[in-house]
């Protein structure tokens, strides 16, 4: 049956397309996309389905390539089995399958990235990177299909305007698009997200680099605000961490040390069809050893540190919540809601369940796959993430989203897929 679906091909969208087809939302709209993700998703998991069973039998056999397929296998029988949607009725059944299939994945990234470590005496370090950026770049993509659709069903049973107390920030929205993403109200949303979470694992005391904005910090584009929350808060944490360590490293009269350390440099441009974010910090740069590796989920030293510390996020959504403040704070640590990005706040309490904890983890806890999921996310839109680091001074994050929204989704085709 799965081979029935794996012939079809994945029809790519746009943010554009997500966008005029849900702006003026009607039922047979609302329809039309319940059959689209009701063939599309259980097409794309049979895809990936796929390039687990072209791995070697050893490899299939790990404990965590193989839960991933068990996973992946479950979610292709539900989803194949619901019935064309054609009433309201039908596609509350599809929704439901829809968020339990979300829910149960929650635990794919962190059993992929344990799985790819320990086959790499079987299974080429080149084809574990490939296979898990072509499993993490599908997975991002039924997660946009899919909650894009439960958001367009949430939007249609409950319009806006019959919300009481509505302030008028779901109007950017369509369904999980924000028309008028800000760079600078996500910039300084993750900053200050981070910054607590910092403070509650380092105490009251620790010297923090402040985020220094500047540049074009009035431009708007639209984005779906946890991949860009995602990516930000990657490069904001892994720059302030690196300036505490440093700080620690080189002792108290450093000036790391200091009350006012080095300040991280935000630079936002602005160009005719892109935004390029440049995230700058002095904290020493990316080690020798490392920056090599620096991509790669396969290959790299502190491997078996790696492995013990996935071990200990089984859940994880790759999101924009997992790089904030863990929800076991105390009330006095949450940051206060006017302090936050009504839009992306608005978006994220929609659906917490599809970005939901890498940065909640402890400062120390360091996985080695924030910034090549970054990646991903960057390049899902057609946009890029590159790093270059100065030994000993610091470290220039770029990136670049498109600004218009009119670039497709970037997929795995069937020829790459069998390349695998």
């Amino acid at each position: 049956m799965a081979t029935e679906w794996v012939e079809r091909e994945a029809r790519p969208i746009s943010l554009r397309q997500l966008t005029v087809f849900g702006r003026t939302l009607t039922e047979s709209r609302l329809l039309s996309s319940a059959n689209y993700v009701r063939l599309e998703l259980p097409t794309r998991i049979a895809h990936r389905l796929r390039n687990m069973q072209t791995l070697p039998y050893t490899a299939l056999t790990n404990r965590h390539i193989s839960q991933v397929h068990e996973l992946y296998y479950s979610a292709f029988e539900r989803l194949r089995k619901v019935p064309e949607v054609r009433t309201l009725d039908d596609n509350q059944v599809l929704c439901a399958a829809i968020r339990e299939t979300l829910n149960e994945h929650l635990s794919v990234i962190p059993a992929l990235a344990m799985g790819v470590l320990e086959i790499r005496s079987t299974v080429t370090p080149e084809v574990c990177d490939k296979l898990m950026t072509t499993m993490l770049r599908s997975r991002i993509s039924r997660r946009v299909i899919a909650e894009q659709h439960l958001a367009l069903t949430e939007t249609f049973h409950n319009p806006p305007e019959k919300k009481s107390g509505s302030g008028g920030a779901d109007d950017d929205f369509v369904g999980q698009v924000l028309l008028k993403c800000s760079a600078s109200q996500i910039i300084t949303s993750c900053a200050k997200n981070i910054t607590r979470l910092v403070r509650r694992a380092y105490g009251p005391s620790v010297s923090i680099p402040r985020v220094v904005q500047e540049g074009d910090l009035d431009s708007t584009f639209p984005y779906i605000p946890s991949h860009i929350e995602y990516i930000i808060g990657e490069l904001l944490r892994n720059s302030i961490q690196a300036s505490i360590l440093r700080g620690r490293s080189e002792g108290p009269n450093s000036v790391y040390s200091s009350a006012d350390p080095p300040p991280i440099d935000v630079l936002v441009c602005e160009a005719q069809e892109h935004l390029i974010i440049r995230v700058s910090d002095q904290a020493g740069g990316v080690d020798g050893d490392v920056l090599p590796y620096l991509w790669s989920f396969a290959r790299g030293p502190r491997r078996d540190k790696r492995l013990k510390n996935l071990e200990r996020v089984p859940r994880l959504a790759g999101t924009a919540q997992e790089v904030a403040v863990p929800p076991s704070i105390p009330p006095e640590d949450k940051p206060p809601a006017q302090e936050s990005s009504t839009s992306t706040m608005s978006e994220n309490e929609r659906y917490p369940s599809s970005l939901s904890s890498i940065t909640a983890r402890p400062p120390d806890l360091r996985l080695g796959i924030g910034l090549p999921i970054s990646r991903i996310y960057a390049e899902y839109w057609a946009g890029s993430l590159e790093l270059h680091s100065l030994e000993g001074y610091g470290t220039d994050a770029f990136l670049q989203v498109s600004k218009l929204g009119n670039r497709n989704e970037v997929l795995s085709t069937r020829a790459s897929m069998d390349a695998l």
